[in-house]
């Protein structure tokens, strides 16, 4: 499993715990890949995220973890959501529950939301959906935007995701759309070695399949940008991928 983003870009990336520290989500899905497919995309958003398939081994994690909210499938192995989530509240009594199901009556709505659940995402749904609606809850529950939440930081390299200016040691530097995108996946990611299959998924949104050197091109172009008379920030790893990191000083 690849590793969590630093406490520093999870801060950056935007809401944190009132200690400063990653938000807490535990994911709770007896469908494996669904379950890693949100886990990226919760990582992606700076999170410290644990994924369990079914519930007696989810309340273990719960008690360990303490999540500061959870995503629940209603329909799982062993032990009914709904019962998990009394069971999670007896152990954390606010903790702020995303239920998610495949069931789309009114009456499934109602049983999940009167059972305690805060909010309920039918499937299919999409990854940027069930973020949003997390952040919605932790809002609601008291989280805080981090200071300086539009903007990400590498060294002497700042990107400000609102505006979509970058620039390096005071020094404008202009990129095209796609070249930010790049860009700002490897900076919510500093020092971690990023594959191009997650590049790929991640930038371009769907796979490029045999045209995977669309990556090491646009790589190309932001080196030239980024790296061009400087001492580099973006690194290969042979066989593994790419990576940002401050750049090293004399």
């Amino acid at each position: 499993m690849a590793a969590l983003p630093s406490t520093s870009s999870a801060v950056r990336a935007g809401l944190s715990r009132p200690d400063g520290a990653p938000i807490r989500v535990l994911v709770v899905d007896d469908e494996s890949a669904l379950a890693e497919l949100m886990s990226m995309a919760l990582r992606y958003e700076g999170w410290d995220v644990r994924t369990e398939g079914d519930g007696n081994s989810a309340l273990r994690t719960a008690r360990a973890f303490r999540p500061d909210v959870v995503v629940l499938d209603i329909m799982l192995p062993d032990v009914d959501g709904l019962n998990l989530l009394l069971m999670l509240r007896r152990e954390i009594p606010d903790v702020p529950v995303l239920f998610l199901t495949a069931k789309d009556s009114l009456e499934d709505r109602i049983a999940g939301l009167t059972a305690g659940g805060d909010d309920y995402v039918t499937k299919p749904f999409s990854l940027e959906e069930v973020v949003a609606r997390l952040r919605g809850l932790l809002r609601r529950a008291g989280m805080t935007a981090a200071r300086s939440e539009s903007q990400l930081v590498v060294g002497d390299l700042v990107l400000d995701e609102d505006s979509h200016e970058v620039c390096r040691a005071g020094q404008s530097i202009h990129l095209t759309a796609t070249e930010f995108e790049l860009l700002r996946y490897l900076m919510r990611n500093p020092r971690r070695v990023l594959s191009k299959a997650q590049i790929l998924d991640r930038v371009w949104s769907y796979d490029f399949g045999g045209q995977a050197n669309v990556v090491e091109l646009y790589i190309s172009y932001l080196r030239r940008k980024i790296d061009a008379g400087r001492a580099p920030m973006i690194h290969t790893r042979r066989g593994a991928g790419y990576l940002i990191k401050p750049a090293e000083t004399a």
